[in-house]
């Protein structure tokens, strides 16, 4: 078996499964708000709940995002659950770079968003392969896409105070 098609073989569940996931990821963050949101550890990635403007509506928009910590910074993956476009909160974050980071530890935090690039970028991608989170496959993964996956670094705003919370009625949509 050559290298590509072992790539190309590594498993991925159905692309309904992956919407259906993140509609309820929504869901349970809207139910519950921050508590459901997972903590990073040694063994795997966690969860934060990123909230960016619209680059066409001009409204906030949230998405569940899973995240490794570098030093004060967040780190994940611009990625459309492996599909190929990649997901609208990139695409709104390159049109507007300032967002809110919501995690369990440090709460809702004002964030400026960077891709990740060089050196850098294999750094952090060896960073989030070795979170184990699914993430272990990331290359096996990544050569099904026909452009190369954006490392996302979320850094601390210069102003980084946390935000009052929002109620946990505020659900999330991804535009």
């Amino acid at each position: 078996m050559s290298t590509d098609e072992k790539h190309r073989s590594a498993w991925l569940p159905p692309r309904w499964f992956i919407r259906a996931a993140w509609w309820f990821h929504r869901r349970l963050y809207a139910a519950g708000g921050a508590r459901f949101l997972r903590r990073p550890t040694a063994e795997r990635a966690g969860m934060l709940r990123l909230t960016t403007t619209g680059r066409r509506t001009g409204q906030e928009r949230s998405v569940i995002v899973s995240y490794v910590p570098d030093g004060s910074s967040y780190v994940t993956l611009a990625m459309n659950g492996w599909a190929d476009p990649p997901p609208a909160w990139w695409l709104n974050l390159l049109a507007n770079p300032d967002a809110v980071a919501e995690t369990v530890e440090e709460g809702t935090q004002r964030v400026h968003a960077r891709e990740a690039t060089g050196p850098d970028r294999e750094r952090l991608w060896e960073l989030l392969a070795a979170s184990d989170d699914g993430w272990g496959e990331l290359d096996d993964y990544a050569v099904r896409r026909s452009h190369p996956t954006p490392v996302v670094v979320l850094e601390l705003s210069d102003q980084a105070e946390p935000l009052a919370q929002e109620g946990p009625g505020e659900g999330g949509q991804v535009s």
